[in-house]
């Protein structure tokens, strides 16, 4: 089944210059990119989107990392999405990263991971309304 997910090139990918890399694998991983912006998330942005973290002890480190610099925001498309986009994403945990990830290859901690991947169609939905309007 189709389905879109949001995608997030996050601001330590973006610096590195890691973005066009990124891109590929996606898209040589079957996704299509149905849109795509830049922005940089300001600490509103941030609370929305990560609401469920709140109040979470990582939560300051989260924001302030979020905010630090130019993110790539992308709808992206396939069969079987979600699982596959979370696939291709690996562990936030670097030390269960599998090889050949894209927060293996491009993502340096836990919170500078390289990447941000819808988890389930609703989070897919909120995030997608939340980033593109």
């Amino acid at each position: 089944m189709t389905q879109l997910c949001l995608f997030l090139i996050k601001p330590n990918a973006v610096e590195d210059g890691n973005a066009g890399r990124i891109i590929t694998m996606l898209e040589d991983d079957g996704f299509r990119v149905l849109n795509m912006k830049m922005f940089t998330f300001n600490p509103e942005l941030s609370r929305e989107f990560y609401a469920e973290h709140l109040g979470k002890e990582f939560y300051p480190r989260l924001e302030s990392f979020m905010c630090s610099g130019p993110t790539i925001g992308m709808i992206l498309e396939k069969d079987n999405a979600i699982h596959d986009i979370r696939e291709l994403l690996g562990d936030v945990k670097p030390e269960n990263r599998k090889p050949g990830t894209i927060r293996a290859l491009y993502g340096k901690g836990i919170t500078d991971n390289g990447g941000h991947a819808s988890d389930s169609p609703e989070h897919a939905e909120r995030e997608i309304k939340i980033i593109f309007g």
